[in-house]
């Protein structure tokens, strides 16, 4: 089993996310970090532990981490996407169980030097734990065994601003630095994302199942779809967040070519951009595996076999 941290800013394609993950026999989940992004770190952080005791995995521990990106002021949260509460408006009981009193920075950088080589970080929203951990604890950048990072468009649109993808906007300085870093670093973007669909008619079918799981999800998710139709007339939502989980899985659900990768902090029109050198002699060495082809037919049924477990 492979030892995996995730890191998240908990909205609907998050919780999703951590479902398939704790589902997932492949892999063993350490811990979860929260951070800012769909909504405050502190609805993250509540959101979390809500979902982790629906899921009957209230024992896996959770550590709040960033308030706000390392140099700028906070945005708005996506509540067309996510809803106020950041999982669809589907009212949850209030959580039993606290986050650690340990900060998700000092979670990250114990857990990877007490396991060498063996810890992969699979982030799914703002890079600002990451960015701060290497800040505190440079040398944990040859420790980690890698990092998959829902984030990004290299190659396609954004989703946030026309070139820009929404991890990325969350804090384009911290994503930034961490590329810069030197850490093994899988970007995951709308390059392949949007191509994994989830669907009325899985909805449906997690209707029919009539279990506490599914009706949840199936609630959280009509929204979201609702505001993939409303802006993009898209029949469905995209599995943004499980597809990096589905990366750390199987590997082979995606084809990822070595590139440099920089974002682009100017604040300007391009802010935040992911710009990708594909030129056939790039200038720089490649800093980033980025995904750019996806075997979504086979992703969304393993992503569907395991989401809700058994």
């Amino acid at each position: 089993m492979k030892k995996v941290i995730l890191d998240v800013d908990t909205g609907i394609d998050d919780a999703l996310a951590i479902s398939y993950a704790i589902h997932s026999p492949a892999l063993e989940v350490c811990g979860i970090t929260t951070t800012f992004g769909n909504i405050t770190v502190e609805e993250a952080t509540r959101n979390t532990l809500q979902m982790l005791e629906l899921l009957g995995a209230a024992d896996i521990p959770v550590y709040q981490g960033a308030a706000r990106p390392i140099v700028r002021e906070l945005t708005g949260k996506a509540r067309l996407f996510h809803g106020e509460n950041g999982l669809g408006n589907v009212v949850l009981p209030p959580p039993v169980t606290a986050a650690q009193p340990e900060s998700a920075t000092q979670f990250l950088i114990s857990t990877i030097k007490a396991n060498p080589g063996q810890i992969t970080l699979i982030t799914v929203g703002s890079m600002t734990n990451l960015a701060r951990a290497i800040m505190a604890a440079p040398e944990i950048v040859t420790l980690i065994e890698q990092v998959v990072a829902m984030g990004g468009a290299v190659t396609v649109p954004g989703n946030r601003t026309p070139v820009a993808e929404a991890n990325i906007c969350a804090d384009p300085e911290a994503a930034a630095f961490v590329m810069q870093s030197g850490i093994p670093l899988t970007l995951v973007g709308l390059d392949v994302t949007m191509q994994t669909l989830l669907t009325r008619e899985h909805l449906r079918e997690w209707r029919a199942r009539d279990t506490p799981v599914s009706r949840v999800f199936a609630d959280m998710c009509e929204l979201y779809m609702d505001a993939y139709a409303t802006v993009g007339n898209v029949r469905g939502c995209g599995l943004h967040d499980p597809l990096a989980v589905g990366v750390v899985i199987d590997p082979t659900f995606v084809k990822a070519v070595p590139m440099h990768v920089e974002v682009d902090t100017s604040g300007g029109a391009s802010d935040a951009r992911t710009i990708g050198d594909r030129r056939a002699r790039p200038a720089q060495a490649a800093n980033v595996q980025v995904c750019l082809k996806v075997d979504h037919e086979r992703f969304v049924q393993h992503f569907l076999r395991h989401v809700m477990g058994n």
